[in-house]
């Protein structure tokens, strides 16, 4: 019970750290139509980034790992399959590591050739950027939220939390997966109205599901009965 309680609150810490890392790995200046020359000037912060990708893609593989022995108590085929797409999520936050320092490269070399027009250089940071944001938006949340959607069906079958929270996972982690759907065939843009907005449920969830965890644990009675 002890263990089960403290599995709970520490899926609940990772939870707000994954999101808080996800913050802090932002870059905006990649985003400004200067930002090949702007990077070089901000080394420390895209530094910075990388440290907190790097600590988020950690936080999402120890949650994988953290909740599998949990899922497989249930469904051994459905933990598997949760279990390898996050992994892959998570090997693509990795991957993400490698376009963000390429592109601080990038910048670095321009800065230092002074061909601030060159269509080479250009060209390639538009590749890194763009690569940037389908490992980040596309690679990452597809695999990612599917094993979300993995996860919050075993917690509505083994009634772990409450049936209106595991539904509202259910639903959100859908949501995002759509709107990953649409990003990738170009329906939608990153970081417009209709992205945040299907994106925003997945977070008030995870954020209130974090705390649920923390407070309150996993039903005790539920975890008694999927161990017998």
């Amino acid at each position: 019970m002890k263990s089960d309680r403290r599995k709970a609150t520490l899926f609940g810490v990772l939870l707000i750290l994954s999101i808080l890392f996800g913050i802090l790995n932002s870059v905006p200046a990649i985003e400004k139509p200067d930002y090949l020359t702007k990077l070089a000037t901000i080394r420390i912060e895209i530094l910075i980034a990388v440290f907190f990708q790097a600590a988020m893609a950690i936080t999402y593989t120890i949650i994988t790992v953290l909740m599998y022995p949990i899922l497989r108590q249930y469904n051994e085929s459905l933990a598997i399959s949760y279990f390898g797409f996050r992994i892959i999520g998570s090997a693509f936050l990795f991957a993400g590591i490698a376009t963000l320092l390429l592109l601080l490269f990038l910048s670095q070399s321009l800065v230092l050739s002074g061909q601030t027009n060159s269509p080479v250089f250009l060209t390639i940071g538009e590749l890194l950027r763009t690569g940037r944001d389908l490992i980040n938006h596309v690679g990452m949340i597809l695999p990612w939220s599917t094993g979300g959607l993995i996860l919050y069906y075993c917690f509505f079958k083994m009634n772990l939390v409450p049936k209106w929270l595991s539904i509202w996972g259910i639903v959100s982690s859908s949501l995002t997966l759509l709107s990953t759907l649409m990003l990738m065939l170009h329906f939608i843009q990153i970081l417009t109205a209709t992205y945040l907005i299907m994106n925003t449920p997945t977070v008030l969830f995870e954020i209130f599901l974090a705390f649920f965890l923390i407070f309150k644990g996993f039903n005790p009675n539920a975890v008694m009965k999927n161990k017998v």
